[in-house]
């Protein structure tokens, strides 16, 4: 079985976040515990699986992500280096639908080489701050929001761009104040930098202490922004060690997520269930 290593939203190797995708022959998956293993043997933030469906008038694929301790009900990066590899590969064209956890969700690939994913923009919705969320995170939270079922995190808007790049974070107490984890953001501290905001994401309680570029706290981050900023198209750049840009444009109860991907490792899964 082939399995292959991704970067997605990145122009470059090593650069963005990493997945890895396996397209399976099959119509249909093989046992989570062997899914899992898998996950946990490629050891990145997710690994996606993703089969063909016969049939399916609303996707051409079924998609699932683990990481490596759990599934995820929602990923941004390894649906876009999924999308990658069957646009690279020849194994579909076009718009390509997916059948997930999340719904159905859409990747099309652009005329620069970029793929556009089309998900369900998060219902933001206000939260209380967590007893010991500013001295788990290292900054004074000015707002904190619940991203709904989906994402399962919490966005906590700290002072500025230098707060957000200083974080240190302790991560085994984060990992006791969420669900899954915490986006940190901030405006960009220069807007002609070539990006509108900032972002970093947490996620110990399934695995990830960062995470380089997690699409999925774009689909709160695009809402969140579109709202302070007043424009639906913007350019958010995370700010981990590896660091990549996710274009976001918010349509309604959609965000749209541009990114490029590059593929890295191509090889064979011996394995196999």
């Amino acid at each position: 079985m082939r399995i292959r290593i991704v970067d997605a939203f990145a122009d470059r190797p090593f650069a963005g976040n990493p997945a890895g995708v396996l397209l399976l022959d099959s119509d249909a998956f093989p046992t989570d515990d062997w899914l899992q293993q898998v996950a946990g043997e490629v050891n990145l933030s997710e690994t996606a699986f993703a089969h063909p469906l016969t049939g399916a008038p609303d996707a051409g694929w079924a998609l699932r992500w683990f990481t490596p301790t759990t599934e995820v009900g929602l990923c941004g990066h390894a649906t876009l280096a999924t999308a990658h590899v069957l646009r690279t590969t020849g194994a579909a064209a076009g718009l390509i639908a997916f059948r997930t956890r999340a719904g159905v969700l859409t990747a099309d690939a652009n005329g620069d080489g970029t793929i556009t994913l089309d998900f369900p923009a998060a219902p933001l919705t206000p939260a209380e701050l967590p007893d010991g969320l500013a001295e788990a995170l290292g900054a004074a939270p000015l707002t904190v929001l619940d991203t709904g079922p989906d994402c399962g995190d919490l966005l906590v808007e700290v002072a500025d761009e230098a707060a957000v790049r200083a974080l240190a974070p302790d991560f085994a107490a984060l990992a006791r104040l969420s669900r899954r984890g915490v986006i940190a953001t901030a405006a960009a501290a220069d807007p002609a930098a070539g990006y509108d905001f900032v972002s970093r994401g947490f996620f110990p309680a399934v695995g990830i202490d960062e995470d380089p570029v997690t699409g999925s706290a774009h689909t709160a981050l695009a809402p969140f922004w579109s709202a302070r900023l007043g424009r639906e198209q913007l350019t958010g750049w995370q700010a981990s060690a590896r660091g990549g840009l996710v274009r976001t444009r918010l349509d309604g109860d959609r965000v749209r997520l541009t990114g490029s991907a590059v593929t890295v490792i191509d090889g064979e899964l011996h394995a196999v269930p």
